[in-house]
């Protein structure tokens, strides 16, 4: 299978790249600089010279390739709406490259979609986030995302939790979250700390995109999701061992004010199944959760 990767050098592209190669696919990732590029070359992969403000050049390679990844994103969260438009722009583009052409399109979302929806207990891949609900304009385009079957496009959304960890994990949530407690002296939780967030390791995830490419049915979510739901409190007493600070519950106030723009969302329960996910793609995980990740040390010696 011939396979563009947006994001192809990334902490989960790069994965994705390389299991893809491994397993005899064709990759062309999408590379924005002369290092992102040298990284896909080195992974096997072949270099697609553009950025997400290219979207007709991001259409030519979608419509030259038998299935597409996109986990790209500008992270800018400075400007986020003007991230989101760029988003929207290039996911409409890349439908109108594979529209009637019945193959794959897996671009990522996020399990947080869930958190805004109309439901009670876990979340499942039968639900939608709702819009209206939710302060994340993201919600909207992965709704158009599932719609895209209508198109003749095999479309699924890869909800990633919120927590995608493992060694390579250099810049997300976790990380984060450990800088912010060194700064502040302590790692914090919101209230009692039981809203619960869902964890995956970085290979298991890398592992259902290769399986969702090849086996993932249109208009179903893919749920990256390893640790349902992990207590939020547990979490931040694991980052609080390792970098050797105390733990402290704060207000919603405190933690917007305290931990940058993760304790706005610090207090959202999010727990989420991915049953389904893994009956449909015979996929299961088996990399160590999120909890053994922080006690092996490797977050706070860097």
């Amino acid at each position: 299978m011939r396979v563009f990767v947006t994001g192809a050098s990334g902490h989960i592209g790069s994965l994705v790249t390389a299991e893809l190669v491994e397993n005899g696919h064709e990759v062309f990732g999408l590379a924005r600089s002369d290092a992102s590029a040298e990284r896909v070359a080195a992974l096997g992969g072949t270099p697609v010279r553009a950025s997400l403000a290219d979207p007709e050049r991001i259409a030519e390679a979608a419509a030259a390739a038998d299935g597409v990844v996109h986990l790209a994103f500008i992270h800018d969260f400075a400007n986020f709406a003007e991230s989101v438009a760029a988003e929207r722009a290039v996911i409409e583009a890349i439908a109108d490259a594979l529209d009637g052409s019945g193959k794959p399109f897996l671009p990522a979302s996020g399990t947080m979609m869930l958190a805004y929806s109309p439901h009670e207990g876990i979340g499942t891949e039968d639900m939608r986030g709702d819009p209206s609900l939710t302060p994340n304009p993201r919600t909207g385009i992965e709704n158009y995302v599932l719609d895209l079957t209508e198109r003749g496009i095999r479309s699924a959304p890869l909800r990633f939790s919120p927590t995608v960890h493992g060694p390579t994990d250099l810049h997300g949530f976790i990380p984060v979250l450990i800088d912010v407690a060194r700064a502040n002296g302590y790692a914090g939780y919101v209230g009692d700390g039981d809203n619960r967030w869902p964890a995956v390791h970085n290979l298991d995830a890398a592992h259902l995109i290769v399986r969702g490419l090849e086996k993932a049915p249109g208009g179903m979510p893919l749920h990256a999701v390893g640790d349902e739901g992990i207590p939020f409190r547990e979490i931040a007493e694991a980052i609080g061992r390792g970098a050797g600070v105390p733990t402290k519950s704060l207000t919603q106030e405190e933690a917007s004010a305290s931990m940058g723009f993760i304790g706005g969302f610090a207090a959202v329960d999010n727990a989420t199944s991915s049953a389904k996910t893994q009956e449909v793609l015979d996929w299961k995980p088996t990399h160590p959760g999120l909890l053994e990740d922080l006690a092996e040390g490797f977050y706070f010696t860097r």
